[in-house]
């Protein structure tokens, strides 16, 4: 007797059954979370970390606040002082116009500096890819740059973090496909882009939609039309509508070498490929870069761009006790020398309990911690962004 048959035979009901549950379950776990009209906030920064990442010392800052200059922070328990993210802007504009001493507080661009494009890419899943993309762009908005994030991942994780569930709050060309779409329904970029709880961080959100663009340009491809050919730049196209309100782009790629990713690594000016410091996935990633250099020097040939400014590897979920890690990581070390970044992204249960909640460092609270938890966390997670964002400001002829 074959038990399995009947199974079979109605998997697909069962799978949509499963779906329709878990779906609703994540709804209500969601609206437990962000009840409808509630937004998702930030937490408050405490002086010390906002002297340093707006270029301050600590007393500088109590001094303007005691003299009633620029914002004023919110004083808790103890007198300690706070600042919202919205008050590091308004410090940042504060000083940019009342200071002489040559210091940009504001770093965005200027006229003469083109748009940085930074595709976070790797063709396994797991690989820290989402969570790397989502502090890099919070991180560089709290550096006062005017950050558009992108996510082009069908999952939709990118989008989850910024309080976007993508079943629900993301509907029919509201994602990139709605600008890179090859029909008359494909509409700018700019009127996709939403606003995040992060002053200076817009989105494009993404969701399952997404995948139509896999399904598309094969079709267009063989039938040689002309909209198919020139897919890669479908992306890039899309950019040039919304270049002139950012700084800096990051895409958080799918985990797949797709149409999708091959059209955001030809946009991109800088890659940034995460890879966990284990045998497995070094050897995906192996592979991963054997095909992702055959399939540039075929897009190349096809005449899309695909120069950068810089290629880094980040170590993701990098555990410094474990012994094959630190071995892994010193290997690739020697083979790609400062391709690699110095500061890996550390595994923490900072990180890890955060996303429970959908929520980054920069939005939970140190207290939900123990100290020295949390702050390892966050060093990890500045170290890293300000690595990165040196080599952006050094794509500018920047020094720093």
């Amino acid at each position: 007797m074959n038990l399995t048959t009947p199974l079979e035979e109605g998997m697909d009901v069962l799978l949509s059954e499963q779906a329709e549950m878990l779906s609703a379950q994540l709804q209500a776990h969601r609206m437990e979370l962000f009840p409808p009209n509630a937004r998702k906030g930030l937490r408050q920064f405490q002086i010390g970390e906002v002297a340093k990442l707006v270029g301050l010392t600590p007393a500088y800052l109590r001094n303007l606040a005691l003299e009633g200059k620029g914002p004023r922070p919110h004083v808790g328990k103890g007198g300690r002082r706070s600042y919202s993210a919205e008050q590091i802007w308004e410090l940042r504009q504060f000083l940019s116009s009342n200071t002489r001493n040559g210091r940009n507080y504001l770093p965005t661009r200027n006229k003469n500096e083109g748009l940085q494009v930074v595709a976070v890419v790797n063709f396994k899943g797991g690989s820290g890819k989402t969570t790397s993309a989502a502090h890099l762009a919070q991180g560089l908005a709290l550096d006062g740059l005017r950050v558009l994030a992108i996510d082009l991942d069908p999952q939709a994780s990118l989008s989850a973090l910024h309080g976007f569930q993508p079943e629900f709050d993301v509907h029919s060309n509201e994602t990139l496909y709605g600008a890179i779409r090859y029909d008359d329904e494909r509409r700018p970029l700019s009127e996709i882009v939403r606003q995040t709880n992060f002053p200076g961080l817009d989105i494009v959100p993404g969701n399952i939609e997404l995948m139509e663009f896999e399904y598309e340009t094969p079709k267009l491809l063989a039938s040689s039309d002309q909209a198919g050919a020139i897919f890669f730049s479908r992306v890039d196209e899309a950019l040039q509508d919304v270049e002139d309100n950012y700084d800096v782009v990051v895409i958080d790629c799918p985990p797949q070498l797709g149409y999708l990713t091959m059209s955001a690594v030809c946009a991109a000016t800088g890659l940034l490929i995460t890879v966990h410091p284990q045998m497995l996935d070094v050897m995906s990633m192996c592979q991963f870069l054997m095909m992702m250099s055959d399939v540039m020097t075929h897009l190349r040939n096809a005449g899309a761009n695909v120069s950068y400014r810089w290629v880094r590897y980040l170590l993701t979920r990098f555990e410094p006790s474990d012994g094959p890690q630190t071995q892994m990581a010193a290997f690739m070390r020697s083979l790609f020398g400062d391709h690699v970044l110095t500061h890996p992204m550390l595994k923490t249960t900072a990180i890890s309990d955060a996303a429970i909640t959908k929520q980054s460092l920069f939005e939970i609270e140190r207290k939900q911690f123990t100290g020295s938890t949390y702050d390892r966390a966050l060093e990890s997670v500045n170290s890293v962004n300000s690595e990165i964002r040196d080599l952006i400001f050094r794509a500018w002829g920047r020094d720093n």
